[in-house]
């Protein structure tokens, strides 16, 4: 099968399924005006991460990774004026559409975007005894994975969900010794949460708009 039929599927199942509506194609349109790069999650994707929260109940929620804001907009208007989520980018532009987004959406009160290095700004919530997170979703710049999972295990309590995004890299993260260092983020953060003693997980590989990829699902077990 061709990934021109992958992204015909997918297209059919999010329009049927979870199709966006015309605040979130507004806050897409800004991005692009914008000239952000066209790697956010799937729509599909999107939605499972609200579901993910809404079957676990998950109310705080830290991001690694904003971009526009999608994947944050679409948790928050998940979970309803609950909703406490912390989202770090390093980008000032990103940062800007993403804030013009949360206001235009009308879920700037329940999302806090912190500028800066995500491994910085993590440590910063450790150090501070920051309250733990109910779901962390990993999607930021991948030769930092193993970075970003250890200070979301730090962060987390015993059911914390961990999600991390883009795992499977067209297949490269089966090689040993991969060339691509974005492959070896990938490669790096499922070898260390294989082998961590306070985490259950699995991969799923995907297919679709956002070509041969996949993510990692993690829980928090003690």
């Amino acid at each position: 099968m061709s990934e021109t039929s992958w992204r015909a599927v997918d297209a059919f199942l999010s329009g049927r399924l979870c199709p966006d509506d015309d605040a979130v194609l507004m806050a897409r349109e800004r991005a692009r005006a914008a000239g952000l790069p066209d790697i956010e999650v799937s729509v599909s994707q999107a939605q499972l991460l609200a579901l993910l929260c809404q079957m676990t109940g998950a109310k705080r929620i830290l991001e690694f990774g904003t971009l526009f804001g999608y994947s944050a907009i679409t948790m928050a208007r998940a979970i309803g004026e609950e909703a406490d989520i912390t989202t770090f980018e390093i980008d000032e532009v990103h940062a800007k559409v993403a804030r013009e987004n949360f206001e235009a959406v009308g879920v700037a009160g329940q999302i806090e975007l912190v500028e800066g290095v995500a491994a910085d700004n993590a440590r910063a919530l450790i150090d501070s005894g920051a309250e733990p997170f109910d779901l962390v979703f990993i999607d930021a710049d991948k030769p930092n994975n193993p970075i970003y999972v250890e200070a979301a295990i730090e962060l987390a309590h015993p059911g914390t969900l961990i999600v991390v995004d883009n795992i499977v890299r067209d297949g490269a993260v089966i090689d040993p010794d991969p060339a691509d260092e974005k492959a070896v983020g990938a490669r790096a953060a499922v070898d260390l949460i294989a082998e961590h003693p306070r985490l259950e997980a699995t991969g799923i590989q995907t297919v679709g708009t956002k070509g041969w990829d996949g993510f990692l699902l993690a829980r928090v077990s003690s």
